[in-house]
Parts: structure tokens; sequence; C-alpha cells
């Protein structure tokens, strides 16, 4: 860091405590140099990671998107609002601790799937039945049959 007046790279700090807010730290610092004061706020940056779509475009994590995405498929469905913000975050988490610049477009369908057939099968199977493309009446057999299955080994 260099001081803002002099821009002297020999900084001091003077006095370290957390920001009112308590999202930041607050340093107060002192130049070697010229000896004026100043103040820094450091703060956590977060950034999602880029969604690569299925024509190789790439877009901004939408959080609305992911919000509407699921709310469609749980139109009508006994799922409280609460639930449904658990799965965001749980969604949003999933994506930062992965590490990744870049996520890919199917990677969030998957974590949109496995949200919703926790939350509610028959919500699970029309966003199934939209995502994977189902055909035929076999497709959404096989996906009934899943959760089914699923609901058995939670029992």
């Amino acid at each position: 860091m260099k001081c803002p007046f002099c821009q002297h790279d020999e900084i001091h700090v003077l006095d370290t405590r957390v920001s009112e807010e308590g999202d930041a730290i607050k340093r107060r610092r002192r130049c070697g140099k010229c000896d004026k004061r100043f103040t820094t706020y450091e703060r956590i940056e977060l950034s999602m990671p880029f969604v690569v779509k299925k024509n190789g475009s790439r877009t901004e994590y939408a959080e609305a998107k992911l919000r509407g995405s699921l709310m469609l498929a749980l139109r009508k469905r006994p799922v409280a609002a609460a639930a449904v913000d658990d799965a965001v975050k749980a969604i949003a988490e999933k994506l930062l601790t992965s590490g990744k610049r870049e996520v890919d477009s199917n990677y969030i369908g998957e974590l949109v799937m496995a949200e919703l057939k926790r939350l509610d099968k028959v919500a699970y199977i029309r966003f199934a039945s939209v995502y994977k493309n189902f055909e035929d009446l076999a497709e959404f057999q096989d996906a009934i049959e899943e959760a089914g299955q699923e609901r058995k080994r939670q029992e």
C-alpha cells in the first residue's frame, strides 16, 4: 500500500477495529515519510462465477432468474417462501464455494433439480420435464419412479 499523499510505500498501522456495521475492518494508518494519517476499510469481495450457456455465450449469475425458475416450478405448491429462500442461498453457496470463475448452465440446472427434489416432488417433475426436454410419457414415468425411489430411501 502506498500513502495517498506522498506515494511512499512505508505505511504503519496504528489501530484496527471492526466497523460500526460489522461488515468491514477499519484500519487507521500513518505514513512513515510524510507522517500524515488516513483510514482504510477492508471488505470481503464475493464474486459469483459467470454462467456459460448452452450456446457458449457467457452471462452474469442472476439470482432473480434462479428464483423465478424455482417459483415457476413451485407454482401453486405448498412450499413456504422461506424454503425457497433457503434453496436459493444453498445454490448460491455451492456456486461460490466451487471456486470456479465460470460454471456451465447445466450444473446450475442440476443444483436446481436437487433442491426441488428435496422441496417438492411435483415441482421437481415440472422442472425436469422442461429442463431435460421430455419427449414422451416414458421419460415422465422414469422421472416419477426416480422421485418415488428417493422418497422410499428417505423413509
